[in-house]
């Protein structure tokens, strides 16, 4: 029995790991898988996956988020830039610079929380739909207008999400065409690369997105963009079973979502706006990674015939936030 739900959604992971679980899947992300992601590192070589925090650049991919805004801190009402000790000591020879941000955590290289996306779910078995959120954590009492008490940020950051990174090069065979990469697409491209995911393991997709955001030096054209890179079809009941059977933690992408937007239409009464979030956050306890640079390490892996790394991804440990930047280090 669980104190928040007598019934959870079919095929989800909610009670699996226990019942006030707040890590899903994190939990496969074991001793061992740390073990085998360090067995991977045969170079030294690291490749930084995150993009510069003020790229996408305006506000046109989400009218909700908006670039970092940095501002000196203040000392005595003025800038804290530059600032000369010697004005408050005279024998002082220290010149101090100190800032601060706002910071919308979802504006660039990110982290989605279990505490991102909730759906609509009869959770007691009485035919009423409630709000809730994975492992049946509620709005109000533990995601509130105040920040996540439950399934916050935090609880991901301190297990330092580290482990074993497996890339999935769809640019490589799709290009820039903007394919919608269902079941039977992605199965063709792991079959050909030879990739092969394993429980526990952190699953990334190169679909050149990231690279094109960097390419247009922070004026995006979300038309082009969305038109022109790959993006994982949300609707596919197989891709969703491929996902749920495959055990992977995480699935990370340097598109903007990681499934399409918008989604293919939905012929149910009801269904989820973002179908593939609804199903790795809400059920799964999988996390999402989005608009991650993979270009570079993408492009190291293919022409090394390799396909996994380690990589390490801690968010920020921020608590009650949920999503946060960050940025990720994959040794190969």
């Amino acid at each position: 029995m669980n104190p928040r739900w007598t019934h959870r959604p079919p095929g989800s992971t909610w009670g699996d790991f226990g019942p006030d679980d707040e890590l899903g899947r994190l939990n496969l992300l074991t001793r061992e898988k740390v073990l085998q992601g360090v067995a991977e590192v045969r170079e030294g070589r690291t490749f930084c996956l995150s993009l510069p925090l003020d790229y996408p650049g305006g506000s046109l991919l989400n009218p909700r988020r908006h670039p970092p805004e940095l501002s000196p801190t203040l000392r005595g009402g003025q800038p804290n830039m530059n600032y000369a000790l010697r004005c408050d000591d005279p024998t002082a020879t220290d010149i101090i610079c100190d800032d601060r941000v706002l910071l919308t955590l979802q504006y660039s290289t990110q982290w989605d929380s279990l505490a991102h996306v909730g759906q609509m779910f009869d959770v007691d078995g009485d035919g009423v739909m409630e709000d809730v959120y994975y492992n049946g954590f509620r709005p109000v009492t533990d995601i509130t207008l105040q920040g996540a008490h439950r399934l916050g940020v935090e609880n991901m950051a301190a297990t330092c999400v580290q482990g074993r990174g497996v890339m999935i090069d769809l640019e490589a065979h799709y290009g820039r065409t903007g394919t919608l990469v269902g079941y039977n697409e992605l199965m063709a491209v792991l079959e050909q690369d030879r990739v092969v995911v394993e429980p526990g393991d952190l699953v990334c997709l190169r679909t050149g997105f990231a690279q094109m955001l960097l390419e247009m030096n922070r004026t995006p054209d979300p038309a082009l963009l969305h038109a022109s890179t790959c993006a994982l079809n949300g609707r596919d009941t197989r891709l969703l079973q491929w996902i749920t059977d495959s055990g992977a933690v995480a699935v990370i992408a340097d598109n903007y979502a990681v499934e399409a937007v918008p989604a293919v239409p939905c012929t149910d009464d009801f269904c989820a706006t973002l179908p593939l979030h609804a199903h790795c956050l809400f059920r799964l306890g999988v996390y999402l990674g989005e608009m991650w640079h993979l270009t570079d390490l993408a492009d190291h892996l293919r022409a090394s015939h390799r396909s996994r790394f380690l990589l390490t991804a801690p968010p920020l440990r921020l608590p009650g936030a949920v999503g946060s930047p960050v940025t990720p280090v994959a040794t190969t």
